[in-house]
């Protein structure tokens, strides 16, 4: 995409009429928009586009985010689109401002499965902790899972789950869905081999066997929230040092209602090896539970959040089978095997079968 290229969203009247929408422009219009710098993800294509105005601009934002279907999954991945922008639409305006990025514009066109939001650009005053598989330091993960104690506190066993933000899952869903996750099983089994060993075959076999009773929690429906689904630390921006800001959380894709705690368990048991977990885990769950606390929440003891971190630890062993079945390569999924069965065993998850 080159300034020459840009597709109607981006034209300088749609994104007056945008930015006078969100109440981000008065009495001005955009003039002119290039673009600084665009890039691809899996699923996605990224455009940093710097806006000159004419008129009375003070205030209003000189470069925006455009996200954009990436060409190549535009149709294959289309839902995945529908739902980020259902997030950032409908349930990013009820939220308090400095936890997720801005949104001006987003809109999903269900007869092209074509779509796009226009989001404030944090490219100078923040960044993400580290590159890619580098934990980040001490300090940066205590922001972030605050910042992430902050948000599950927003949506925590609000009226509105289920209803009109996210939906329910019946028990026959989670049925058809252990289900269907058995069946990829029993093919990444045989692909494997004698890779995955007996004690670890009799622990997912009794994962599928007991998954009814393991998934009440769930059906109970408290001490739920909203949770992101991809909570890597990868996807938290952090101020640059200098900057008095926020930690922000992007990247929507996955969000849906669920036990909080699955957040929790993905960031640190399937992204960070025994050494780094075993140092960061007890300190990061007490701040968690420390920050939920002074966030409104009540009913919630310390007791239940490592009952609930253990239980989303042992369905965290499902993620890399999922993952394979969906051709994420083995460099992501294998090494996520190994460290969630290792975070496994620390834990003692097998004593909730």
């Amino acid at each position: 995409m080159t300034s020459s290229q840009l597709p109607a969203v981006a034209e300088p009247s749609y994104l007056t009429a945008s930015l006078r929408k969100a109440g981000a422009l008065d009495a001005g219009a955009v003039r002119e928009v290039k673009v600084l710098h665009q890039r691809d993800t899996v699923v996605s294509h990224i455009a940093r586009l710097g806006l000159r105005y004419v008129g009375e601009s003070a205030g209003s934002p000189q470069t925006l985010i455009l996200k954009t279907p990436h060409v190549d999954f535009a149709k294959t991945l289309a839902h995945g689109g529908r739902h980020e922008v259902a997030f950032y639409t409908k349930l990013s305006p009820k939220m308090p401002p400095g936890l997720v990025p801005r949104c001006f514009d987003g809109r999903f066109e269900e007869e092209s499965s074509n779509w796009h939001l226009l989001l404030e650009d944090l490219t100078d005053s923040h960044e993400i902790a580290t590159q890619w598989p580098l934990p980040p330091s001490r300090e940066q993960t205590f922001a972030i899972v605050a910042t992430l104690a902050r948000w599950h506190a927003v949506w925590w066993d609000h009226p509105d789950l289920g209803d009109t933000v996210g939906t329910w899952a019946s028990t026959e869903d989670s049925a058809q869905h252990m289900e269907t996750f058995a069946g990829h099983y029993d093919r990444f089994a045989d692909l494997l081999g004698d890779r995955l060993s007996e004690e670890r075959r009799i622990l997912f076999r009794r994962l599928i066997d007991q998954s009814a009773r393991l998934s009440e929690r769930y059906h109970l429906r408290r001490h739920l929230s909203i949770t992101h689904g991809d909570a890597h630390t990868w996807n938290f921006f952090l101020p640059r040092t200098g900057v008095a800001d926020t930690v922000r959380i992007f990247d929507f894709d996955l969000w849906g209602v669920n036990v909080p705690t699955n957040d929790l368990a993905y960031m640190m048991a399937m992204h960070w090896y025994p050494e780094r977990r075993q140092a960061l885990e007890r300190s990061l769950l007490n701040l968690y539970h420390e920050t939920l606390l002074a966030n409104g929440i009540t009913g919630y003891t310390r007791g239940a959040l490592d009952r609930d971190y253990r239980w989303s630890v042992l369905w965290h062993i499902t993620k890399p089978v999922w993952q394979w079945a969906i051709n994420i390569p083995p460099g992501i999924w294998w090494h996520h095997l190994e460290r969630v069965m290792m975070a496994v065993e620390d834990l003692g998850c097998e004593e909730l079968l």
